[in-house]
């Protein structure tokens, strides 16, 4: 999937732009976003690929099946999945990464970021949201030039905020526990607060002792 991602990073500028007011489309039964009314529809390898001109940039979504479908246990086990997504595409596509945070799209938690590439016609902006589920990965990607950064604001927030998921997915179609542990501070707080309590003990037994004397 990451190299259909890059691929298509090569050419999609390429394109002539016109201006086209957004629409809702339904990627499947659970998933829906808004695309440029004269979108373009592929099925490669089993993944349906959506690509279109908007006015100041290309957006591609890319619905595909995983090939491991096993649960993942833990929201850490997500964060693996999601980290070595984003560490390829960086790679293949030979940019940086900026803005690298979580966000929550209904039930679900995703991924979004800014990758930063130039190959030699001034530097293109590609953001970025992912949602993982344990079948199904979806990317959503919107591509422009850095010199309308600003201009492109209002554009992505319109395409990014369309991006509905189904009430039915739930975070356990993403990990099946919850439990997060105990956090550092927590573990800092419990092992000191003993440590503390043995040395009180142990102070408390030696006046006592001395007393006794």
């Amino acid at each position: 999937m990451k190299k259909i991602v890059i691929s298509f990073s090569l050419i999609l500028l390429s394109f002539a732009g016109f201006a086209q007011a957004l629409k809702p489309v339904k990627l499947d039964s659970l998933v829906s976003v808004s695309l440029p009314k004269e979108y373009t529809k592929k099925d490669t390898l089993g993944q349906q690929i959506y690509s279109g001109n908007s006015d100041l940039g290309y957006m591609v979504v890319i619905r595909a099946p995983n090939q491991d479908t096993s649960a993942l246990k833990k929201e850490k086990d997500l964060n693996k999945v999601l980290q070595k997504y984003i560490k390829g595409i960086k790679g293949q596509a030979d940019g940086s990464t900026m803005n690298v945070r979580d966000t929550l799209i209904g039930h679900l938690k995703a991924k979004t970021f800014t990758l930063s590439t130039d190959q030699g016609t001034g530097v293109q902006l590609r953001n970025y949201v992912i949602i993982y589920t344990q079948e199904i990965t979806y990317t959503f990607e919107y591509y422009f030039a850095e010199s309308r950064l600003d201009l492109a604001k209002d554009e992505w927030k319109a395409f990014s905020s369309s991006i509905k998921v189904s009430p039915e997915l739930k975070r356990t179609d993403q990990y099946l526990s919850n439990a997060k542990g105990l956090s550092t501070g927590a573990k800092i707080a419990i092992y000191g607060g003993g440590a503390l309590l043995v040395i009180l003990i142990i102070v408390f037994l030696m006046r006592r002792k001395k007393t006794d004397e």
